[in-house]
């Protein structure tokens, strides 16, 4: 990826959106959702830990989003493959459920317009 500004490097981030409706209608406890992230974020750098980005990422670290069901994420995942933005999709099993996403380390500018319309998880 492309830095950004004159001689800066740019800020990398590492999105990991989770599905808010397995807490709110599904009712998970918030610790089981809080381990799917982990398990999303954890396997994106694993996939991606030769990658430059993640590296420089490493060296520094941050940011962590949400999507309101299994459509949405799905949805992203879709959009995320589109736009040839690396990410790993945890889908929980035996259950075969996708819980969340995470995208490998890279420049926020580039990334930050395709996951603007998911809310921070509070």
């Amino acid at each position: 990826m492309a830095a950004t500004g004159a001689g800066s490097p740019g800020r990398l981030v590492q999105y990991v959106v989770v599905r808010s409706d397995l807490v709110h209608k599904l009712s998970w406890p918030l610790g089981a959702v809080i381990t799917q992230a982990c398990h999303a974020a954890t396997a994106a750098i694993h996939l991606h830990y030769g990658d430059p980005d993640t590296q420089r990422y490493l060296a520094e670290l941050d940011s962590m989003h949400k999507a309101p069901d299994e459509a949405a994420l799905s949805g992203l995942s879709e959009t995320l493959t589109q736009a040839g933005v690396a990410h790993k999709l945890w889908i929980e099993q035996p259950e075969n459920i996708p819980t969340c996403l995470a995208l490998k380390p890279c420049l926020k500018e580039t990334v930050q317009p395709l996951l603007r319309k998911f809310k921070l998880f509070k």
